[in-house]
């Protein structure tokens, strides 16, 4: 259960489909040659054991053992197995709740699911997880209340949309935040992550989901996130990137 080799990382995507790209390993070799400390989401448990075999030799890249909320309607029987694998894992994701209208009718199963997993979590403990929150993230600190998470472990808001107020509960939890580069494209919440603390920002792609012209980002796109990122925070790119890359350092308790 080794973490994240942050003496040699450059960069941190921390949240990234990778087995969804055409070219899985290719990635986990660019991932090595660029330096980037990569958290490869998944989002079922049947997908964790083919992830974690790709990355087995890898350097900068670990596999976060996931049951994704969007999927919670056809698989939620596969929280057995993700409680049967989750002693093999200490990173989680991508798990949370959404309740955007397409997901709506499966929140019932989500925050069954989701209370499982934090239970889970919480009780084997020093796990990190990177939550999905989708109109929902209200509902999703309760469950994080209620289970005690964030005194057992590492939490990780990745795209957060909630409010201001959401953000400051977040906080005071001891939650951290993973930023895209779609994120910095809307005002709103431009404006959010200019009032996050400094010490809590990760960055992350969601590839292959953001996507720039067509184009699916890449790890390597993060770059391309801190040179946006650090002028909002009033600060040059390169003390951004020395700043995400002690965060999470802090946050593994390396």
């Amino acid at each position: 259960m080794t973490a994240l080799p942050l003496v040699a990382a450059k960069w941190v995507d921390f949240h990234c489909h990778l087995d969804l790209y055409p070219d899985h390993a290719q990635l986990i070799s660019e991932c090595e040659r660029e330096r980037i400390a990569t958290l490869a989401v998944t989002t079922t448990p049947l997908a964790w054991a083919r992830n974690k075999e790709m990355a087995e030799g890898s350097t900068h890249v670990r596999v976060a053992l996931g049951l994704h909320p969007q999927l919670v309607a056809e698989r939620e029987n596969e929280i057995a197995l993700f409680e049967r694998l989750l002693p093999e894992s200490r990173y989680v994701g991508e798990v949370g709740l959404d309740a955007s209208p397409r997901f709506y009718k499966s929140l019932e199963a989500q925050e069954r699911v989701f209370e499982r997993v934090l239970r889970a979590c919480a009780e084997q403990g020093d796990k990190v997880l990177t939550l999905h929150s989708v109109r929902a993230v209200s509902k999703l600190l309760q469950y994080l209340e209620k289970t005690r998470l964030p005194d057992r472990g590492r939490v990780v808001m990745h795209w957060f949309t909630g409010s201001v107020s959401e953000a400051r509960r977040a906080i005071d939890m001891g939650c951290y935040f993973s930023v895209n580069s779609e994120m910095l494209r809307s005002p709103r919440l431009r404006s959010l992550i200019v009032g996050l603390p400094l010490d809590r920002i990760l960055t992350e792609t969601d590839g292959p989901f953001v996507q720039v012209d067509g184009v699916a980002v890449r790890p390597r796109s993060v770059a391309g996130t801190l040179t946006a990122l650090a002028p909002l925070r009033g600060i040059e790119p390169e003390a951004m990137r020395v700043q995400v890359l002690r965060n999470l350092a802090i946050m593994l308790k390396q």
